[in-house]
């Protein structure tokens, strides 16, 4: 079986604390005869696993290197401190970074938050992962400021996170690669933008009903209008008129 005669089928991968649940239901909807896969991918490794065709799109964290790949960009995530259930930060609504400049803060080495200066006091050592840093914020090593969806991704009861008011935001973007925009890639485009079924961009996207021609002036004069009573025609008239009746000897 050739490439051409296979089924169609879309992989969609995505980085840690992304929920694509409500986009891979609009597309089962739409596409019922087209399975969509879901490939988990860290967000170090989602634009090489792009770029070798190890997925047809992804939904990843920015900045990424673009080479070779499109992106369109969706949400932004506001970032939160995790901190211990009894730590100070716990008893507010939210922070700011300088709240945090007599805490140690942690920095692992899979953190996709653009900082200029790290926050607080250093750590040790860089943990290597951000799962690896939520358990040394469980252990009172420090605390973490990371996108709010991987807090709730790693929520812990022991845990709670706060609202940082002027740490870096976190981009979600569509990636693919830009030489690879299939008719699939464009239905998910048109998904997570939130186009009808109906739009014109659509694979499914219903026919407009072609427009009604107005009648001409030309063809308007020569049909009468309807109920208007025609002139008979026969012997003895000229022009559509009647002749004067003879007289009778």
């Amino acid at each position: 079986m050739t490439d051409a005669d296979a089924s169609p089928s879309f992989r969609l991968a995505y980085v840690p604390g992304v929920t694509p649940t409500k986009w891979v239901r609009i597309w089962n909807e739409r596409l019922p005869d087209v399975p969509l896969t879901l490939v988990p991918a860290s967000a170090a490794e989602a634009p090489g696993q792009l770029r070798g065709a190890g997925a047809d799109a992804g939904l990843v964290r920015l900045p990424i290197d673009r080479t070779g790949l499109s992106a369109i960009p969706l949400y932004t995530e506001i970032p939160v401190v995790v901190a211990p259930k009894d730590h100070v930060v716990a008893a507010v609504d939210q922070v700011s970074l300088a709240d945090l400049a007599d805490d140690v803060v942690l920095h692992p080495l899979d953190d996709t938050l653009e900082w200029g200066t790290m926050p607080g006091l250093p750590a040790q050592d860089r943990p290597a992962t951000t799962a690896d840093a939520i358990e040394l914020v469980a252990a009172g090593i420090g605390l973490l400021v990371v996108p709010q969806s991987l807090a709730r991704l790693h929520h812990r009861k022991d845990l709670i996170y706060r609202t940082v008011t002027d740490g870096p935001e976190s981009r979600i973007a569509l990636s693919w690669p830009e030489d690879q925009t299939t008719e699939l890639v464009e239905e998910f485009i048109g998904i997570v933008r939130g186009r009808t079924v109906n739009s014109s961009r659509g694979r499914t996207a219903t026919p407009a009903e072609p427009k009604k021609k107005r009648p001409t002036v030309a063809a308007a004069r020569q049909k009468p209008p309807a109920g208007a009573k025609t002139s008979r025609s026969g012997s003895g008239t000229r022009g559509g008129k009647r002749g004067k009746p003879r007289r009778r000897s």
